[in-house]
């Protein structure tokens, strides 16, 4: 088959056209920001890739054209598709459709923690040998790929026949084309869900947070009864959604009447100890990341010892708190925080880590809830314990500096990315830890800064 991706060059697509070219079908694509590191990435796959969206694309005759919600009414190569009455499908549902289908799909979804989840699943699949495929919207560094389809193995080891068959995919709630405003994760038929978190984000899209509660639920209605959900018990957001209709069995973590985790890092179920987690990972979020993932490996056969043991080789997600350089004893970090619990969480994090020392957290409100202003009364809490802020403040709709005014001094906003890079290199000193965070490439400025420093 000969698939037509466009917007092409999002993760999520991107990931896509890379399971789709592993599975056999030859794939073509286009999108309008064609240029690295995707693009390098998709074209050492062998996947040719066109710069916009030129009607004139009809002429590679594809048999289908998959379409990422990147794509919107008006798009010129989409409305001659509509006019010419082609076909076309949604990106998840291609997935669904054709890769899907017969796998043991184990699900990430909530607000923050779905990348780094999925990637620790996955390696907790393949530390105990089962080969899983899996999608995720980052590159696990344990992987150095984003998407990959499952090994086949040769028994079916106890599972029910599917061994060699499970897939972890990163369910996102974001919707899922022009034509299909339901939620991503709703066709991908989960047999095993986590729902790590669930806060109002997406303020393009949904209305409130009982808009996405409902997305949410119609996600459990595809869960089958002889599944798992794994849910974090400490949101009432979740609990919610579960009253709501859940005709699955349910484990929580975070909580005594399930999985939780102490001080030391003693793992217990039900009360009952499982063993120690040994790592490096900072903050509260990574370790509750870890209980859901244990949890969820555990429901496809893999002991918790086991699973524990491959988190001590777990080495994250690039852009989750990634050390970037370190000049002068200045350290530079990259993390993709861009809500504000996942901001809190990470400076926290942080703090825990490096003690004493000076954070400087830069930040650029990036992601379409961001800059439309909705979250930004919770901003200066949950930078409160940074030493001190550097605000990006171009193409925002509101005004950073006022937002952040209730920091006094400690805050610095720029609308220039060069004025900003001149203010933290300025008040940076030896020992110091900059901590860098946006859902984007930021105009490139981890390396800009590094220079600087230097």
């Amino acid at each position: 088959m000969h698939i037509h991706i466009l917007g092409i060059c999002g993760t999520f697509m991107g990931g896509i056209a890379v399971l789709a070219k592993q599975a056999g079908h030859r794939v073509t694509g286009c999108d309008a920001n064609v240029y690295p590191p995707m693009s390098t990435q998709l074209e050492a796959q062998g996947i040719e890739l066109i710069e916009g969206f030129d009607p004139q694309q009809l002429s590679l005759n594809p048999d289908i054209y998959v379409i990422g919600n990147v794509v919107s009414r008006g798009n010129p190569l989409m409305e001659e598709i509509l006019n010419r009455n082609l076909p076309y499908i949604s990106g998840p549902q291609w997935l669904a459709q054709n890769l899907l289908h017969d796998k043991w799909v184990l699900a990430v979804a909530g607000t923050h923690g779905k990348t780094t989840t999925s990637a620790m699943l996955a390696w907790i699949l393949e530390y105990a040998g089962l080969n899983p495929g899996f999608l995720i919207g980052g590159v696990p560094q344990n992987f150095g790929i984003s998407a990959r389809l499952p090994s086949p193995q040769p028994s079916p080891g106890g599972r029910g026949g599917y061994e060699g068959c499970f897939f972890v995919i990163e369910a996102d709630e974001y919707d899922t084309a022009f034509f299909d405003k339901r939620s991503k994760f709703v066709h991908y038929r989960p047999r095993t869900i986590i729902l790590n978190n669930l806060e109002f984000d997406h303020a393009d899209i949904f209305a409130d947070l009982a808009a996405i509660e409902t997305q949410f639920h119609h996600l459990l209605r595809t869960v089958p009864g002889n599944g798992l959900v794994v849910s974090n018990g400490r949101e009432d957001s979740l609990q919610r959604v579960i009253q709501r209709g859940c005709w699955t069995p349910v484990e929580k973590f975070g909580s005594d009447d399930g999985w939780n985790i102490d001080d030391n890092n003693r793992v217990a179920l039900n009360g009952k100890m499982q063993g120690t987690l040994q790592w490096d990972l900072m903050g509260e979020h990574n370790r509750m990341n870890a209980l859901a993932a244990l949890a969820a490996a555990r429901h496809v056969g893999v002991p918790v010892a086991q699973g524990l043991a491959a988190l001590t080789e777990f080495k994250n997600v690039k852009r989750r708190m990634e050390v970037r350089g370190t000049i002068n004893g200045i350290t530079v970090y990259d993390d993709f925080a861009h809500h504000p619990t996942a901001i809190a969480t990470t400076v926290e994090g942080l703090r825990r880590k490096v003690g004493q020392a000076r954070i400087l957290a830069v930040l650029e409100p990036r992601s379409n809830t961001m800059k439309l202003g909705v979250m930004k009364a919770a901003l200066p809490a949950s930078l409160k314990d940074a030493d001190a802020v550097f605000c990006y403040s171009a193409n925002l709709g509101w005004d950073a500096g006022a937002a952040l005014s209730t920091l006094g001094s400690k805050a610095t906003v720029k609308s220039d990315l060069n004025e900003l890079i001149a203010a933290i290199a300025a008040a940076a000193q030896p020992g110091d830890q900059i901590l860098v965070m946006s859902n984007g490439g930021f105009g490139g400025i981890h390396e800009k800064l590094l220079q600087r420093l230097a």
